[in-house]
Formats: C-alpha cells, structure tokens, sequence
C-alpha cells in the first residue's frame, strides 16, 4: 500500500485536495483515507454508541445499511495505516500528520522546517492530479503480513491452493544475559530486493508451490517488533513446510541486509545477513 500525509495551515484546501487526490487513485485500486482530528470526540455520549465506549467498552462497532464504523481505544496512525493495509487497500491518504515519517504533499509554505515533503504545490490551485498520482505511485510500500495474505488470496491461481504458510521473524527481546532494545538494519536497497526476488522465482519452480511473497524491513525495530514477513501458497501441506524453510534460509544467507543490535550493554553489528 501507497501512502501520503497532506500537510498545510487552515484554509489551504486539505480536505477538497484528498477528496481530488482520492478520485484520480481510485482509478487505479483501492483507496483509504485517515483524517488526524486533535482533541476531538468520534461520538456524543449521549448516543448509544457513546455510552457504550463510556461503560469502558475496548472497541464499539456500529453496523447500519450504509455500512460499518469502529471506534477504538488507543492506538494512532501506524495502527490506522495497517488496519488499511489489512483490508486491501492500494493507497492511503493521510490529511494532516505533519509530524510523522510519511512522504508529504505540502500545500503553501510552513514556518517550521518539515521532514519527507515529496511536493509542495500552491494553495486552494487548480492542482495537476496526474502528476501528484505519479508522485504517489513513487513512494514505498507498506506492507503488512495480513495485506500479503490477502494479495495471495486475490490471485487468479488461488483455486489452486490447498494451503498457505507464513514466518514471521521478530526482534527478540532477550538471549541469555543480554537484553536487547532494538535492531537496526541497513540494506542494500536495489540488489537485496533482487536477491528477494530469485529467491521467490526459484521456489516457485517447485512442483506445488504457487506463489511465494517474502518483505524484510529495514530502519530501527524496537523488541517485539515484526522484521520480515514469509507467505507460501501451495497446492498442498507438504510442499509447503520445506519451501517456508528454504526461504527463511536462503533469506539469511543471500539477502545483503545488516543488522546492528543495540543491547543495554552496547551496540555492535552481527555478523550474519538478516
């Protein structure tokens, strides 16, 4: 999935901007929206939605014929990008975010310095939406395991698979004596990517497997965190389990990623690719 934040002061045409943007990408997949609303309340307490978030309810979800609506506890905008991405979107559009490490659009100027501004266009303009789609269309993906399932289930070959395998490798918090408080990892960006994709093309040659999906993050992961994500398609259960191996090893052994640990003790780089 493909996201952007819009960024601007009050009155530089944010909202009919998204709402533009919006139906120039819904030519091309499936598009959702984040609007960041600061102190504000999603519903009156004296509606029954409203009492029940009040009586201490984690989630209230509101079904009608137009259709369905979910208010939740917590969270913020990682959360809203990947429950997008779960549910098959191709592109978010984000109004407002200033703050965060999306890629921005930015409508007029801002007196504070703003990071990843992929554009800045004039404000409430008769902007050139073929040229900001293919802005878009240049970012990077958001990639989610439940969006890689999805993507395998929405093949025209899934009529073929009896089953489907994922890894997920995550930053272990601890080994022996040593705790560990994050991993950063650095990549060779154009050649790991090709390494990735050998990688799927030769397991895919197996007799069974039907497709195989393999996404490695890159950047800091604090413990706990999800660092690559392995999804195999096969026709049957066999098959699957020995090409699920394969990938996670050949991933380690081939992919040019490094990995520096940051422990309480120290940093220092290991010596193995992922």
């Amino acid at each position: 999935m493909k996201a952007v934040a819009v960024i601007g002061y009050k009155n530089t045409g944010k909202t009919t901007f998204v709402c533009r943007l919006a139906e120039k990408l819904a030519l091309k997949g499936k598009v959702g929206t984040v609007k960041i609303m600061h102190d504000h309340r999603f519903d009156s307490p004296e509606k029954d939605t409203g009492k029940h978030f009040d009586s201490g309810a984690e989630n209230v979800t509101a079904v009608s014929d137009e259709g369905v609506i979910s208010i939740q506890r917590g969270g913020g905008l990682d959360e809203a990008l990947e429950v997008l991405a779960d549910r098959g979107m191709d592109y978010a559009i984000v109004e407002g975010a200033t703050n965060s490490d999306l890629p921005k659009i930015m409508l007029g100027e801002m007196e504070d310095e703003v990071g990843n501004v992929v554009l800045t266009l004039a404000p409430c303009s008769d902007w050139g939406m073929e040229e900001v789609a293919g802005v878009v269309q240049q970012t990077s993906e958001i990639v989610t395991l439940n969006s890689m399932i999805n993507k395998i289930r929405h093949m025209s070959e899934f009529p073929l698979t009896g089953s489907i395998g994922t890894f997920t490798g995550v930053v272990r918090g601890q080994t022996d004596d040593i705790s560990t408080k994050m991993l950063e990892f650095e990549k060779y960006e154009t050649v790991a990517d090709e390494r990735i994709e050998k990688i799927c093309n030769d397991l895919k040659q197996r007799e069974g497997i039907i497709e195989v999906l393999i996404h490695h993050k890159s950047g800091r992961l604090m413990r706990g965190e999800d660092i690559v994500y392995i999804v195999v398609a096969s026709a049957h259960r066999q098959e699957l389990f020995k090409a699920l191996s394969d990938a996670i090893e050949r991933v380690k052994s081939e992919v040019p990623i490094w990995k520096k640990e940051v422990t309480m003790e120290g940093d220092f780089w290991v010596h193995d690719h992922a």
